[in-house]
């Protein structure tokens, strides 16, 4: 390790050396850039990450000299595949560097991916209003580009920390427009039921009987089919059993259906008789 170290700390001096000398059209930047690239990578092998993504940032200036983009907008995310690994803050800082420069360049689905990623790290960091806000940049750019499959990946992921947070109309709102999107696809109708499911889940934690009839009416327009469905008749079920407060018939209904299928949902936290009656309440999927 202390080999590598070393190795990182000789090539970076030679960058320097050659970035304070003199350098015709710009060779110096090509050549300091070679080194950098170097150092950085011995720096790897050492597992010395803040260094590594420190030279990175010093490599990716470089490259912003030459006027190459691409190449830095590469080492910018390079730099934050390094800092990921000791220090959230810089790595998201150093990624939002490469969505710009991806972004300047046309690169727009390299955008998309590096996004992604920063609200990969706000959700490993459990701060889920910043990953809902990268995940929506994330899929408006996927969907731009029409990466549709990855867009509605997002989109599920911003409505999941919706109803965590409770904002439970939000959440059904992209849900519903999933739905809607994955009719027509012969590669996503089948998990429009499951959509739906998510989305009158949703309504259910408004806490407004009145507006889960209504959307029961809705799916049941939307897709034919969805009144046949497991999933239709367990919302029908806890709506009842909501109206009719009903622990016993809730309880039952939710254990019928998560003896056949998992059922992770935040079943009901915001309607006040099923929380004193503390009512379990988990995930949705």
């Amino acid at each position: 390790m202390a080999d590598h170290v070393a190795r990182g700390d000789d090539f970076e001096k030679k960058a320097e050396k050659k970035l304070n000398g003199w350098g015709l059209f710009g060779s110096k930047y090509e050549d300091a850039a070679e080194l950098y690239e170097k150092a950085a990578n011995s720096y790897k092998l050492a597992k010395s990450w803040d260094q590594a993504g420190a030279t990175y940032l010093k490599l990716a200036s470089c490259h912003l000299k030459l006027d190459s983009k691409h190449e830095a907008a590469t080492a910018f995310a390079d730099a934050g595949h390094c800092y990921k690994k000791t220090n959230i803050k810089e790595a998201v800082s150093c990624l939002e560097q490469a969505v710009n420069a991806f972004l300047d360049n046309g690169r727009i689905s390299m955008a998309a991916r590096y996004e992604k990623e920063i609200a990969e790290l706000y959700e490993q960091d459990q701060n889920f209003e910043q990953a809902m806000e990268y995940y929506e940049k994330a899929a408006d750019l996927f969907q731009g580009e029409e990466v549709t499959t990855t867009a509605n990946q997002c989109r599920q992921k911003v409505a999941q920390y919706a109803a965590q947070v409770e904002q439970y109309q939000k959440a059904v709102e992209i849900y519903e427009d999933i739905a809607r999107q994955s009719l027509n696809n012969n590669l996503l109708k089948y998990g429009v039921k499951g959509h739906l499911l998510n989305a009158g889940l949703c309504q259910l934690c408004k806490g407004d009987i009145v507006a889960i009839t209504n959307a029961l009416e809705r799916y049941q327009d939307l897709d034919p089919t969805f009144s046949g469905t497991r999933e239709y008749k367990l919302l029908a079920d806890i709506a009842s059993a909501i109206d009719e407060e009903d622990v016993a018939k809730f309880t039952d209904c939710v254990k019928e259906f998560d003896s056949m299928t998992q059922l992770v949902c935040y079943l009901i936290p915001s309607i006040s008789y099923f929380r004193t009656n503390k009512t379990d309440h988990c995930k949705l999927s």
